[in-house]
């Protein structure tokens, strides 16, 4: 499973996102938009303007959606 989380510090619904994935036991990538502007251009290509996003296996979760970010890690 490839998980990714695009983020930024002192982001409270990213740090929400980022312990959820820590407490389901999911490794995770963090892209730091704050301190990578590519990054940022890439949450952008997908189509959205800030963060958290997180894409697992390919397909993006804007924001705190718990209940869609269980649905797509438990995808097989």
């Amino acid at each position: 499973m490839n998980v990714v989380v695009y983020s930024k510090p002192h982001c409270l619904e990213c740090n929400l996102v980022k312990r959820f994935l820590r407490d389901h036991g999911v490794e995770f990538e963090v892209r730091d938009c704050g301190s990578n502007p590519q990054y940022l251009e890439e949450v952008k290509e997908m189509g959205f303007l800030g963060v958290p996003v997180t894409v697992v296996n390919g397909e993006a979760i804007q924001g705190l959606q718990p209940e869609k970010l269980n649905e797509y890690l438990h995808k097989t």
